[in-house]
């Protein structure tokens, strides 16, 4: 699975994301995606809508710096809005695991 993405449409105010981590649960693969940019942005997604649902795009691709860092990064940034997930653990298969 490629590990780096573009997201078609900013999300919380950026684009590019590394995923970190796959598991599954309930049955659907899900993978850990995590910003670039800043950490704090990180979520869950299915495989469906990594892979077919048209949003992102495999690699980084490149961008001007605002289309890649829009003006909703800082006013997600000033905003106490909260919906990362706590903590991300890496399974001893991910790429990113340097233990």
């Amino acid at each position: 699975m490629e590990n780096f993405w573009t997201s078609n449409q900013p999300i919380n105010g950026l684009r590019h994301f590394v995923l970190v981590n796959e598991t599954k649960e309930k049955g659907n693969m899900i993978f850990f995606m995590v910003s670039v940019i800043d950490s704090e942005i990180n979520f869950k997604i299915t495989y469906e809508e990594l892979i077919n649902s048209g949003n992102w795009c495999k690699g980084w691709i490149n961008l001007p710096k605002i289309e890649s860092i829009t003006e909703e990064y800082s006013n997600y940034k000033f905003s106490n809005k909260v919906d990362s997930i706590d903590e991300i653990f890496v399974n001893n298969d991910s790429s990113f695991n340097i233990s």
